[in-house]
C-alpha cells in the first residue's frame, strides 16, 4: 500500500475505531439487528458517530433533531451525548425502520429521551412550530438527498441563532463538483449548497471524509447570531 492507495482509508478508519472508539455492545447490536431486519447499511461509521456525540457535548446541546433514523445507530450516539434532561426527536419515513430503531434505542438505554416520529420529514417539520422542543440546538440531516434544500429551509424555522446543522453525504464521491451530473441525489445536494450560499444567516463549511463509508463529506453549518456580520 502507498499513501495514495484508496484501501488505506478503511484501514485507518478501523485503526481509529479500535484505538479511540471503545467497543460497545448496544451499538454493535444495533447494526447487527438493522442488517438482520433488511435495512440498508448506510449508517454513519463509528468514528463519525463519535464525532456527532463530541459535537453535541461541545455545544452543550439539550434539544436535538435528527432527520433519518434508519436503525437508530447515530441516534444512540447523539442521545448518549445529551444531559439527563436532554431530548432528541428523530424523524423517519419508514415504519419498519422506526420499529427496528425503537428496539435498538430501548436496548441502549436511551428510549426515555428519544421520540421516533414516523412520516414524511417535511410534513413533520411543518407541524413542529409549537413543539416544546423547538428551537433545536443541534440538527443532524441524513435523509433523502434530493430534498436537502427543502429540509434546510424547514429546519431553519425550528432553529435559533447558534443552532448547529450537520448534513451527511454531501460530497457523493466527488460527484457534487460535476455541474453536468444527472444523478438526482447529486443535483439535490447541489441545490442544497446553493440554498446555503443564498442564506445570509448561515455560516459553515464542508469537510470531505474517507473511511469505511467511502469518499464523502459532511456540511457543518451554524445559524449566525443576530448581530453577526453576514456574507457580502
Amino acid at each position: 500500500m502507498t499513501e495514495s492507495d484508496p484501501a488505506l482509508s478503511p484501514a485507518v478508519d478501523r485503526y481509529i475505531e479500535q484505538l479511540l472508539v471503545r467497543p460497545d455492545a448496544a451499538l454493535g447490536a444495533a447494526n447487527a439487528d438493522a442488517a438482520a431486519a433488511g435495512l440498508p447499511s448506510i449508517q454513519v461509521s463509528a468514528p463519525q458517530g463519535a464525532f456527532l456525540a463530541l459535537l453535541a457535548r461541545a455545544i452543550g446541546a439539550r434539544r436535538v433533531l435528527e432527520l433519518g433514523t434508519l436503525g437508530g445507530y447515530s441516534t444512540i450516539w447523539l442521545a448518549r451525548a445529551l444531559p439527563p434532561e436532554g431530548r432528541l426527536l428523530t424523524l423517519e419515513l419508514d415504519p419498519h425502520h422506526a420499529d427496528v430503531a425503537r428496539k435498538n434505542l430501548a436496548r441502549a438505554g436511551v428510549a426515555d429521551r428519544v421520540e421516533v416520529r414516523v412520516g414524511p420529514a417535511l410534513e413533520s417539520l411543518r407541524q413542529m412550530s409549537r413543539d416544546p422542543l423547538v428551537p433545536f440546538d443541534l440538527v443532524f440531516l441524513d435523509a433523502e438527498k434530493t430534498e436537502y434544500a427543502d429540509y434546510l429551509r424547514a429546519v431553519l424555522t425550528v432553529s435559533r441563532p447558534g443552532t448547529v446543522i450537520v448534513a451527511d453525504n454531501v460530497v457523493r464521491g466527488g460527484a457534487v463538483a460535476d455541474a453536468g451530473s444527472s444523478d438526482p441525489r447529486v443535483l439535490g445536494i447541489r441545490r442544497f449548497f446553493e440554498q446555503i450560499a443564498a442564506t445570509p444567516e448561515l455560516e459553515g463549511t464542508v469537510l470531505q471524509t474517507v473511511g469505511t463509508k467511502g469518499y464523502d463529506g459532511m456540511a457543518i453549518l451554524r445559524v449566525r447570531d443576530s448581530d453577526a456580520p453576514t456574507r457580502t
